[in-house]
Protein backbone atom coordinates (compact mmCIF):
# COMPACT_ATOMS: atom_id res chain seq x y z
CA UNK A 1 0.00 0.00 0.00
CA UNK A 2 1.50 3.58 -0.94
CA UNK A 3 2.49 5.97 1.63
CA UNK A 4 3.23 9.73 1.63
CA UNK A 5 6.04 11.26 3.25
CA UNK A 6 7.03 14.61 4.40
CA UNK A 7 10.50 16.18 3.86
CA UNK A 8 11.38 19.53 5.28
CA UNK A 9 14.46 21.59 3.75
CA UNK A 10 13.83 20.42 0.44
CA UNK A 11 13.71 23.31 -1.65
CA UNK A 12 15.57 22.69 -5.21
CA UNK A 13 16.16 20.35 -7.91
CA UNK A 14 19.64 19.13 -6.26
CA UNK A 15 17.38 18.68 -3.20
CA UNK A 16 14.66 15.86 -5.26
CA UNK A 17 18.00 14.56 -6.11
CA UNK A 18 20.05 13.67 -2.65
CA UNK A 19 16.51 12.64 -1.31
CA UNK A 20 15.99 9.97 -3.85
CA UNK A 21 19.56 8.64 -3.17
CA UNK A 22 19.07 8.50 0.13
CA UNK A 23 15.54 6.42 -0.35
CA UNK A 24 17.31 4.26 -2.92
CA UNK A 25 20.29 3.69 -0.05
CA UNK A 26 17.92 2.54 2.64
CA UNK A 27 16.33 0.46 0.19
CA UNK A 28 12.68 2.53 -0.13
CA UNK A 29 11.00 2.06 -3.43
CA UNK A 30 9.55 5.68 -4.54
CA UNK A 31 6.45 6.10 -6.92
CA UNK A 32 6.80 10.18 -6.89
CA UNK A 33 8.84 12.63 -5.45
CA UNK A 34 8.20 16.59 -5.48
CA UNK A 35 9.62 19.38 -3.14
CA UNK A 36 8.55 18.67 0.22
CA UNK A 37 6.71 15.10 -0.39
CA UNK A 38 8.03 11.63 -1.28
CA UNK A 39 5.39 9.12 -2.24
CA UNK A 40 6.49 5.47 -1.54
CA UNK A 41 5.20 2.22 -3.09
CA UNK A 42 4.44 0.79 0.33
CA UNK A 43 4.97 1.91 3.77
CA UNK A 44 8.21 1.29 5.58
CA UNK A 45 8.96 -0.15 8.38
CA UNK A 46 10.15 1.50 11.35
CA UNK A 47 13.83 0.00 11.13
CA UNK A 48 13.44 1.64 7.45
CA UNK A 49 11.99 4.91 9.05
CA UNK A 50 14.65 5.31 12.01
CA UNK A 51 17.35 4.39 9.14
CA UNK A 52 15.72 7.24 6.77
CA UNK A 53 15.22 9.95 9.22
CA UNK A 54 18.90 9.44 10.11
CA UNK A 55 20.11 9.63 7.02
CA UNK A 56 17.76 12.70 5.72
CA UNK A 57 19.16 14.26 8.95
CA UNK A 58 22.51 13.74 8.21
CA UNK A 59 22.10 15.71 4.98
CA UNK A 60 20.31 18.18 6.17
CA UNK A 61 16.62 16.90 5.45
CA UNK A 62 14.08 15.85 8.48
CA UNK A 63 11.11 13.96 8.11
CA UNK A 64 8.41 15.28 9.36
CA UNK A 65 5.88 13.48 11.62
CA UNK A 66 3.08 16.54 12.68
CA UNK A 67 0.65 17.65 10.60
CA UNK A 68 1.31 21.13 11.53
CA UNK A 69 5.03 20.85 10.33
CA UNK A 70 3.87 19.25 7.61
CA UNK A 71 1.43 22.45 6.62
CA UNK A 72 4.54 24.61 7.01
CA UNK A 73 6.61 22.25 4.59
CA UNK A 74 4.21 22.83 2.32
CA UNK A 75 3.88 26.48 2.52
CA UNK A 76 7.69 26.89 2.13
CA UNK A 77 7.91 24.80 -0.52
CA UNK A 78 4.74 26.35 -2.42
CA UNK A 79 6.07 30.08 -2.12
CA UNK A 80 9.78 28.82 -3.05
CA UNK A 81 8.95 27.02 -5.94
CA UNK A 82 6.35 29.79 -7.41
CA UNK A 83 9.68 32.57 -6.22
CA UNK A 84 12.53 30.45 -7.08
CA UNK A 85 11.80 27.93 -9.84
CA UNK A 86 9.46 29.81 -12.52
CA UNK A 87 11.42 31.20 -15.29
CA UNK A 88 8.07 33.89 -16.56
CA UNK A 89 6.27 36.40 -14.50
CA UNK A 90 3.65 35.56 -12.86
CA UNK A 91 1.02 37.52 -11.06
CA UNK A 92 0.34 35.67 -7.95
CA UNK A 93 -1.85 35.94 -5.23
CA UNK A 94 0.05 33.91 -2.62
CA UNK A 95 -3.17 34.35 0.15
CA UNK A 96 -5.59 32.47 -2.30
CA UNK A 97 -2.84 30.01 -3.75
CA UNK A 98 -2.19 28.42 -0.30
CA UNK A 99 -5.59 28.71 0.43
CA UNK A 100 -6.41 26.38 -3.18
CA UNK A 101 -2.90 24.11 -3.32
CA UNK A 102 -3.49 23.11 0.93
CA UNK A 103 -7.21 23.21 1.01
CA UNK A 104 -7.43 25.27 3.71
CA UNK A 105 -8.34 29.13 4.85
CA UNK A 106 -5.89 31.13 4.83
CA UNK A 107 -6.14 32.87 8.02
CA UNK A 108 -5.58 29.47 9.69
CA UNK A 109 -2.44 29.13 7.62
CA UNK A 110 -1.44 32.21 8.20
CA UNK A 111 -2.10 32.05 11.97
CA UNK A 112 -0.01 28.64 12.40
CA UNK A 113 2.52 29.82 10.54
CA UNK A 114 2.84 33.05 12.52
CA UNK A 115 2.85 30.58 15.66
CA UNK A 116 5.64 28.07 14.48
CA UNK A 117 7.94 30.34 12.39
CA UNK A 118 7.60 33.42 14.21
CA UNK A 119 7.47 35.67 11.06
CA UNK A 120 4.06 36.23 8.73
CA UNK A 121 4.00 34.26 5.58
CA UNK A 122 4.30 37.88 4.08
CA UNK A 123 7.41 38.60 5.35
CA UNK A 124 8.77 35.03 4.18
CA UNK A 125 7.65 35.95 0.77
CA UNK A 126 9.34 38.99 1.04
CA UNK A 127 12.24 37.23 2.55
CA UNK A 128 12.42 34.91 -0.53
CA UNK A 129 11.63 37.71 -2.93
CA UNK A 130 14.53 39.75 -2.13
CA UNK A 131 16.99 36.56 -2.12
CA UNK A 132 15.78 35.47 -5.68
CA UNK A 133 16.80 39.57 -6.56
CA UNK A 134 19.82 39.29 -4.72
CA UNK A 135 20.44 36.23 -7.45
CA UNK A 136 19.34 37.83 -10.49
CA UNK A 137 21.39 40.80 -9.03
CA UNK A 138 24.68 38.54 -8.95
CA UNK A 139 24.47 37.13 -12.23
CA UNK A 140 23.90 40.71 -14.19
CA UNK A 141 21.79 39.28 -16.96
CA UNK A 142 19.21 41.59 -16.36
CA UNK A 143 18.02 44.92 -15.48
CA UNK A 144 17.50 46.44 -12.43
CA UNK A 145 13.75 47.37 -14.17
CA UNK A 146 13.77 44.06 -15.87
CA UNK A 147 14.34 42.24 -12.26
CA UNK A 148 11.08 44.69 -11.00
CA UNK A 149 8.84 43.58 -13.42
CA UNK A 150 9.71 39.52 -13.24
CA UNK A 151 9.33 39.27 -9.64
CA UNK A 152 6.27 41.32 -9.74
CA UNK A 153 7.17 45.25 -8.43
CA UNK A 154 4.96 48.32 -9.60
CA UNK A 155 8.03 49.74 -10.03
CA UNK A 156 11.81 50.02 -9.43
CA UNK A 157 11.86 52.91 -6.66
CA UNK A 158 9.73 49.74 -4.79
CA UNK A 159 11.73 47.23 -5.30
CA UNK A 160 14.84 49.15 -4.28
CA UNK A 161 13.28 50.05 -0.80
CA UNK A 162 11.90 46.81 -0.05
CA UNK A 163 15.90 45.88 -1.22
CA UNK A 164 17.65 48.45 1.21
CA UNK A 165 15.01 47.72 3.80
CA UNK A 166 16.15 43.83 4.31
CA UNK A 167 19.44 44.33 3.35
CA UNK A 168 20.62 47.41 4.54
CA UNK A 169 22.32 48.51 1.15
CA UNK A 170 20.46 49.39 -2.22
CA UNK A 171 20.82 46.98 -5.27
CA UNK A 172 23.65 49.09 -6.88
CA UNK A 173 25.95 48.91 -3.89
CA UNK A 174 25.03 45.20 -4.01
CA UNK A 175 25.97 44.29 -7.40
CA UNK A 176 29.53 46.37 -6.62
CA UNK A 177 29.99 43.97 -3.42
CA UNK A 178 32.37 41.18 -4.69
CA UNK A 179 30.99 39.26 -2.47
CA UNK A 180 27.53 39.42 -2.02
CA UNK A 181 26.14 37.52 0.52
CA UNK A 182 23.36 34.91 0.07
CA UNK A 183 21.17 32.74 2.48
CA UNK A 184 19.89 29.12 2.15
CA UNK A 185 16.56 29.20 1.55
CA UNK A 186 15.76 27.02 3.75
CA UNK A 187 16.82 28.84 6.55
CA UNK A 188 14.78 32.22 5.57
Amino acid sequence: MESKLHIKNMVCPRCITTVQAIFKEVAIDIKTIKLGEVTVLEKPTKEKIQQLDKRLLDNGFELLKSTKSKIISDIKSIIIQHIHHKKEKQKINFSELLSEQLNHEYTSLSKLFSAVEGITIERFILKQKIERVKELLFYNELTLSEIAFLMDYSSVAHLSSQFKKETGMTPTQFKKNKTPKHNPLDTL
